[in-house]
């Protein structure tokens, strides 16, 4: 696809339902979903559509329906990208009265995931997740994203088979994928009994899609991960061991983007894609602090690892990236901001700044809790006094009749080791 003669010509919509609640800013929902389009599609056009209310039928009124109807014909139009949920029935309806093919948020997002999975898990998960979609339409083509690659099994490209339009059919292959990704899985739990065995903790990059996780997954780790600015860009887990300054050793993980409104079936099929987040030991919040939405995709990230079920004494801390796209009047009142929260660390993964003390603050973060006592040793323990002061755990020690009162700051894990000397 892209800018050859053969391009889908799309258009845009975002229907702004009054009605509805929880209502997002339009205009940066529309520059969402043009971002999304956008790699794979010559996106021709886009625009918002204020509705009171959504039709059953056919989503917009009749003159709103013959006035988009008469610009998609003059614009050569062959596919409408629509901003939001459309019903099986509305998509017919819209489709046989513009006379061209139609896709809804979830069926772009499934799209795009069956374009960037890259891990035989992530690509089952995609086919699992658009089977379920496509059985509520009795699997409509989806012929009008000609692949330029080989394409899935199940999506339609030039010259392959469709899995018959019957709800027998996606069953049958919805048992056959969900056979193949419980092997998968199994693959991936002795993968992870195996790190659990490495004593390195976990440090889960996530953030709202197209925030810069790739980019400062990267800069720490020097791995070539795909780091485009383009939505989803990362499908899959990616999984690195590095060294902080501190010397402490982690392993960094870089997960998918999450997304406003993310379709149902993706968030239950992506769950396992997203286990790396809820085993992790610090979770760091990547924002894209120069976006005009960046407080609502806060809270989509919120309202999503919640939904995951992590554990709200996972410590957490926030890097408001991006910061050499922000005007400098800007970065006053932000690092103004930021000074009084001591989880939050302004950083550019682009150009570096600010990471120094945001690694700083992910080793303090990885400490475990240190405990004050006081222990006596005989004078003949010379080796275990010796093993104390080698790991600088001695604050203050005291000569006394029956040997050394040694007061000490250390870690359970630290403690268990003496006790074994």
């Amino acid at each position: 696809m892209g800018d050859d003669a053969g391009a889908t010509r799309a258009w845009v919509l975002h229907p702004d339902i009054k009605s509805e609640r929880n209502r997002r800013n339009p205009e940066a929902s529309l520059d969402e979903a043009r971002a999304l389009a956008l790699p794979d599609l010559e996106v021709v056009g886009a625009n918002v559509v204020p509705l009171p209310r959504a039709r059953p039928g056919e989503l917009f009124g009749k003159g709103k329906l013959a006035e988009l109807g008469a610009r998609f014909k003059a614009e050569e139009i062959d596919l409408v990208l629509i901003d939001g949920p459309v019903t099986p029935v509305q998509q017919r309806n819209l489709e046989r009265s513009w006379g061209l093919k139609l896709l809804d948020r979830t069926g772009l997002i499934l799209e795009i995931f069956a374009d960037r999975a890259r891990t035989r898990e992530g690509v089952l998960q995609v086919e699992l997740a658009a089977l379920s979609y496509q059985r509520t339409r009795l699997v409509r083509a989806w012929t009008h994203l000609e692949r330029q690659r080989g394409g899935l099994g199940f999506v339609g490209g030039p010259g392959e088979t469709q899995i018959e339009a019957d709800r027998r059919a996606i069953d049958d292959a919805i048992t056959r994928i969900r056979r193949q990704l419980a092997k998968v899985v199994k693959t991936r739990e002795l993968h992870r009994a195996a790190r659990a065995k490495v004593p390195y903790p976990i440090v889960a990059l996530v953030g709202y899609t197209n925030a810069g996780k790739s980019t400062l997954f990267n800069r720490l780790t020097g791995a070539e991960v795909m780091a485009k600015d383009m939505l989803f860009a990362t499908l899959d887990p990616t999984m690195r061991a590095v060294t902080l300054p501190s010397g402490v050793d982690v392993i960094l993980s870089d997960t998918v983007g999450f997304i406003s409104e993310l379709p149902t079936q993706l968030v239950a099929a992506f769950r396992a894609t997203l286990e790396e987040v809820l085993a992790a030991d610090l979770i760091v919040h990547v924002r894209d602090i120069a976006h005009d939405d960046t407080e609502a995709q806060a809270r989509d990230v919120a309202r999503i690892l919640l939904g995951l079920g992590v554990s709200e004494e996972t410590p957490m801390l926030e890097v408001w990236n991006k910061i050499d796209l922000v005007s400098p009047e800007n970065r006053e009142a932000l690092g103004a901001r930021a000074v009084r929260r001591d989880e939050v660390h302004i950083v550019s993964a682009l150009t570096g700044e600010g990471l120094d003390p945001f690694l700083t603050a992910v080793s303090v973060a990885l400490e475990p809790p240190t405990l004050q006592e006081t222990i006596t040793l005989k004078f003949s323990d010379g080796r275990k006094r010796a093993w104390l002061f080698d790991h600088s755990l001695v604050e203050n020690q005291l000569e006394t009749e029956e040997g050394w009162a040694i007061s000490l700051k250390w870690t359970a894990r630290q403690k268990a080791d003496f006790s074994k000397l």
